[in-house]
This record gives C-alpha cells, structure tokens and sequence, in this order.
C-alpha cells in the first residue's frame, strides 16, 4: 500500500481499476503502454511483468483486432497489475476486450461511432463496472472546434473532452477518467488548468508524442511538473519512443521530485571537471543500474574526486568519491575507508544491503 502525502492536490472522485484506486487524494499511479503485438500473449506478458517488476502500475494494451481482445483473457491471468484495452474507431473490439476481462477501456467516443455504438461500448462497461477513459488528444481535435478557436488550442480540447465525457453521462454512466493531451507541452498544461475547474473527474496525465529519451524525458518533466505541482492529476504517463521501461523509470523519478512519491534509492552525482580520475559516467550509471532493486528510501552520492567528494556527499546517507585508482566509502559525509577503484561498488552494494538490515540506521 502506498502511502498518502500530504500536498495540495485537488480531490476528485474516485475509480476504481482492478485492485488499484485512482482519484480522492490516492497515489498518483504510474501508467505505461506494451508495444508488443497483443495477440502476442507470451510477449506481452513477459513485457508486462517487466514492467510491473520496474514499478508500473497500471498498464495499458492497443487492441486493434479481435484476435487481440480475446488474448486479453489468456494475459490477464499471468500478470498482477490492472490491464486497460486501448480501442480506436470498433467500438465491437471494446465491448470483447470488455467481456475478456480488460479492467479499464480507452476510447475517444468521438471516433466510435454514432450514439447506437458508444451506447453499446457503455453498455458493456456498465454490466461488468468496468471504467471508461475518455481520450481527446490535440491532432484529433474536430473540425468545428479548430474553426471556432481559430486553431487548435487549450480550449477547444478541453471543450472536445468535456463534450465526450457528456455524451457518456447522458447513457447514465460516470465511472468515467478523463485524459487531454498534446505534443505542445504549454498548450497542454493550460488544458488541464482549464478541465482541472470544471471537474471533478480524475485525470490522466501526459505529453503525448513527447519524443525520444532526450527530448521526451525533458518534455514531459516540464509538462507534468508544471501540472501535478499545482495539485492537477491522479495517475500519469511518461510517453517516450523508446523502451517502456524508461517511462516508468522516468514517471517515478518525476514523483519523487515532485515529492508526490517515495521509496526507492535516489542517485546523485556530480558533473565530471578535470579533477576526475576515474570514469565517473560510467561508475554513477553502474549504481544507478545496481540499486534498481533495492528498496530502500535513502540517497545515495557518487563524486568524482576525492578533493571535495566527502563535503558534496554530506547530505547523502552513503556516497563513495573517485580517486586515482582509488577511491572513498563516505557514510553521511564521514569517510568510512579507503578502497581500490575496483572494489568501490561492490563495497557500496553491500553497504546498502547491511543498511537495508538494520532499517533504523539513518532513516
């Protein structure tokens, strides 16, 4: 169970996905999407577990065929975490993703279809309970909107999404999550100032098409930390065209400095200068890599000089400083010993695993 930090964010109603709750003040949940082929059962659950191991949440499949819809059964029975059926224009492929088990659905109602099928998709969702995410992305904005907000703006997708989210409500169903994206980080953080007043539905946050490592990474920061830090959002995606993976090592970075998270070793380090002797680079992404599964919410330094390396590393709870062919153990500032360079992180990953033994040391 995740514990609730006390911040300022907006309450909003609570759904219920699977065994995992999102809205009313809850966690903000992590969320990624399989790039596997869906019918790909073994794939996709391999993907899953994967992710699940890293610290996703909730996870999202495209169902795009029938074939897809009915593996979701087969899938849903080898992973622990909730699975959502991401369906686009059949609105048949959400009602047998429903019956499947899916435990969330993905639609934009506006590319289902007539009222006769997003009825039926609601329908379905209704007999089962099973949430409906209402998606309006920017790039498909309707056309009477772009000609009314001369463009395609914050508004109009706020407007395009609360229109969706209506024609739900008016078949009687409100177990409902909203979703609003854009690749325009500002235009997409304006849209959820503007449906944060007007709802009290949870939402679902990301910079859609955010782009590579580089620049999606430093894209959905600024956008989802300009969001979630007014208070705005109950679960989020960190889109990347990469590995799912780093989404959900990014997502959960985000929330830990955001403070909307913890738990997990946080790693920092400093720039390399000329005073570095060792390979600073590739020693701190060694640690990084190393402490993945360590559960401990502590800070951990990795300097590259033993000059300034014991002061820097002071407010970390273990660092270790690089020198000549050598280097320092430091324990909250305190030089603990001296080590060959090659012996500095396997002296570090038992330091922590002692740590995590005795959990009333420094914490």
């Amino acid at each position: 169970m995740m514990e609730k930090l006390s911040n300022n964010r907006k309450h909003t109603k609570t759904v219920q996905i699977k065994d995992r709750v999102i809205g009313g003040g809850n966690p903000i949940l992590i969320q990624s999407m399989t790039n596997t082929k869906t019918e790909d059962i073994a794939a996709t659950v391999s993907q899953i577990n994967r992710l699940a191991a890293a610290g996703c949440d909730i996870i999202r499949c495209t169902v795009p065929t029938m074939e897809a819809a009915e593996a979701l059964g087969e899938i849903k029975k080898q992973v622990q975490i909730p699975v959502v059926a991401d369906i686009h224009f059949d609105y048949r492929l959400a009602a047998a993703a429903i019956a499947h088990g899916a435990d969330k659905i993905r639609i934009n109602p506006g590319n289902i279809g007539d009222e006769k099928k997003v009825r039926a998709v609601v329908e379905a969702a209704g007999e089962r309970g099973v949430p409906i995410r209402v998606g309006v992305n920017s790039g498909s904005l309707e056309k009477e909107l772009i000609e009314k907000y001369h463009g395609v703006t914050a508004e109009g997708i706020v407007e395009s999404a609360l229109s969706q989210v209506k024609r739900i409500e008016d078949l009687g169903y409100d177990n409902l999550v909203i979703s609003i994206k854009s690749s325009d980080v500002l235009m997409c953080v304006r849209a959820h100032e503007l449906i944060s007043e007007q709802t009290d539905y949870p939402l679902h946050v990301g910079i859609t098409e955010a782009g590579t490592i580089i620049s999606g990474n430093i894209k959905s920061s600024i956008g989802l930390g300009l969001i979630l830090h007014q208070g705005i959002g109950d679960t989020i995606r960190v889109s990347l065209t990469g590995d799912p993976l780093e989404e959900v090592k990014s997502a959960k970075l985000i929330l830990k400095t955001l403070g909307l998270r913890r738990g997990g070793v946080e790693v920092v380090s400093c720039p390399t200068c000329g005073r570095t002797k060792i390979d600073l680079i590739g020693l701190a992404n060694q640690v990084e890599n190393m402490v993945a599964d360590i559960p401990l919410d502590i800070k951990v330094a990795v300097m590259g000089c033993v000059v300034n390396g014991p002061g820097e590393a002071r407010e970390a709870d273990i660092g270790i400083a690089g020198g000549q062919g050598e280097g320092l153990l430091i324990r909250r500032g305190e030089i603990v010993k001296k080590l060959p360079e090659s012996e500095l992180l396997p002296a570090l990953r038992q330091e922590l695993l002692n740590w995590e033994q005795k959990p009333d040391i420094g914490i």
